[in-house]
């Protein structure tokens, strides 16, 4: 894959980044995913414009911050560093535990279900994720250790693995599974379990081979997390079944 020119193209001497663009499309998708399905689940689709209201720029200001976090010697005593994100800089883990916090909370002010809310939004989510990691492409970030496979990219004079592209084709894996679940689910947070047990699978590996990840000392960051949700999300996963066999069509409450 050949190098990519990070700059769409330039307005009054300003240059408009790839990044912003294809990250700004996939959050678009995302919300007409969102609000065409919303019926599916007894939301009311302009209701959802209101969570998106609050929750993508919570998501936004959580993925700067969790990169910011991991990177604090880089960003420490420069402000302008921080609240710039032309550049690139966002912890898709981050954005993630901010966005749902914040839907959750806001569930419980408008007298919504949250699991039903966090049902709804995950297909959405993972086919956003899918698009977005092409933002990292135009950057030439989020990239793995060197390799001669045919479908290397060229980093900085280097053939290496482009993870981004392994995690795009995973998450819109995921995307098709979720509708497909969320179509039939068997109760509330379904959708969302296997959302968080699918995603986290995947981007432990992939993990694996990239060489810019966030670091808790010798320990991927990314992957401590995905392990640790897997574990969680499986286990709840099969209580969850569980309670389905027990209780029957009571499991949706």
């Amino acid at each position: 894959m050949p190098t990519p020119n990070p700059v769409a193209f330039s307005i009054f001497g300003i240059d408009i980044m790839w990044y912003g663009i294809i990250i700004a499309a996939a959050m678009v998708l995302a919300v007409v995913i969102i609000y065409r399905r919303a019926p599916i689940h007894k939301i009311s689709s302009e209701k959802t414009l209101d969570f998106v209201l609050v929750c993508i720029p919570a998501g936004i200001i959580g993925a700067r911050l969790y990169y910011v976090a991991f990177n604090w010697e880089y960003y420490s005593g420069d402000i302008l560093k921080i609240i710039n994100i032309r550049g690139g800089g966002l912890a898709i883990h981050g954005g993630l535990i901010f966005g749902f916090i914040a839907a959750v909370l806001l569930c419980f002010l408008w007298d919504i279900k949250p699991l039903n809310l966090l049902d709804l939004t995950v297909p959405a989510v993972a086919i956003a994720q899918s698009i977005g990691r092409w933002g990292n492409y135009f950057n030439q970030e989020a990239h793995g250790g060197p390799t001669d496979l045919p479908w290397a990219i060229e980093v900085k004079g280097q053939m290496v693995h482009p993870t981004f592209l392994y995690e795009s084709i995973w998450c819109f894996i995921i995307f098709l599974i979720l509708i497909f679940v969320d179509n039939n689910r068997k109760f509330e947070g379904q959708t969302f379990l296997l959302y968080g047990m699918l995603y986290s699978f995947g981007r432990f590996f992939i993990e694996g081979l990239r060489t810019d990840s966030l670091m808790i000392g010798p320990i991927k960051q990314a992957q401590l997390l995905s392990a640790s949700v897997f574990i969680i999300f499986l286990i709840a996963y099969i209580l969850m079944i569980r309670r389905k066999k027990k209780y029957g069509k009571r499991i949706f409450y």
